[in-house]
């Protein structure tokens, strides 16, 4: 009996030792330097918004945190790789909504699995766009501009960067929810598109609000609604393209940090909450805002089950609108 008692005490003992440690790493992470790799060229927005997370987070973790770009085939490249990496945190990536657009516009071409292979760490921060119309258009409103473009189908043009971005994207969302046919024209970037809308060759696009605040504000553009669910505190009087009466429309530019998937649960937990704590900081919060960014605030679980959900709603929406990537 005694025997037993031994062998049963030593057992739990054992059992105790595989525990204890996963907790104590998540713990005294991070012991050295930790990286965030950008999968897109050093300067844009989801850039800008990574050197502002690492450089709180490197003063919070008394460690180096650094921001590596390595851009390549909109994000799918580094995602590769990244899904192949240990997942102890070291190595963590930030990028914007081309991470579900992805799946749905490379179907059965990726070598990764979205749902799978990565761990949603966090929401960094979302970015509403927002539906402009040069001045000679006649629509003042939303509820117009559906009435005008069912009246001319096939006859109202659209503008984005390219095909498959989130703007493009957020045209052939509102089609589909107003029943409306505007036709896409994709241009090489948002700048030349932006010219174009400016100068009236087209008379629609979707833009994030910093890309066109500005010539909103000059009345060189008229804004109809912003994407998101709430109203831009940059574009307090633009309602909302959902109250505005296109019910349940959200299509709002966001970033989140993943890491490789099957993450110690403590670790995840961790680098969420720390994660979270930054973006509210004083001195994060309000660069981000001056961005045009609202900081993430949603639980690990709640990102989780939203990048799920934003697979699910844009892979009908590409498959609906019959999206193609050249």
């Amino acid at each position: 009996m005694k025997q037993w008692i031994l062998a049963a005490t030593a057992a739990l003992a054992c059992a105790s030792g595989l525990v204890v440690p996963m907790a104590a790493h998540a713990q005294a992470f991070p012991a050295h330097g930790v990286k965030i790799v950008v999968p897109f060229p050093p300067g844009g927005t989801t850039d800008i918004l990574a050197r502002l997370l690492a450089s709180e987070l490197g003063t919070r973790w008394g460690q180096t945190v650094v921001v590596e770009n390595r851009a390549g085939a909109s994000g799918t490249i580094f995602s590769e790789q990244l899904a192949h990496m240990p997942a102890d945190g070291y190595t963590l990536m930030l990028t914007a909504t081309h991470h579900v657009i992805n799946p749905g516009l490379y179907k059965g071409t990726l070598k990764y699995n979205t749902r799978t292979d990565f761990t949603p760490i966090a929401q960094v921060a979302a970015v509403p766009n927002v539906l402009v119309v040069h001045p000679s258009f006649p629509a003042k409103t939303v509820q117009e501009l559906i009435q005008y473009a069912k009246a001319n189908p096939d006859k109202v043009n659209f503008g984005s960067s390219g095909t498959g971005g989130a703007n493009h994207l957020s045209g052939e969302l509102f089609n589909s929810m107003a029943g409306v046919k505007m036709v896409h024209v994709p241009y090489k970037g948002a700048a030349p598109a932006l010219n174009d809308l400016l100068g009236g060759q087209i008379p629609v696009m979707f833009d994030s609000v910093p890309g066109v605040l500005q010539h909103i504000r000059a009345g060189k553009l008229r804004a109809l609604g912003v994407t998101s669910l709430k109203r831009s505190a940059t574009l307090p009087d633009v309602p909302t393209i959902d109250e505005a009466g296109l019910k349940g429309f959200e299509a709002t530019a966001w970033f989140g940090l993943y890491a490789p998937g099957n993450m110690a649960p403590e670790l995840k937990q961790k680098l969420s909450t720390d994660v979270l704590q930054a973006l509210q900081s004083p001195r994060v919060k309000p660069q981000f805002l001056e961005q045009g960014a609202e900081p993430g605030t949603m639980t690990q679980p709640q990102f989780a089950a939203f990048v799920n959900a934003e697979l699910d709603k844009w892979a009908k929406v590409i498959a609906d609108a019959n999206v193609k990537i050249d």
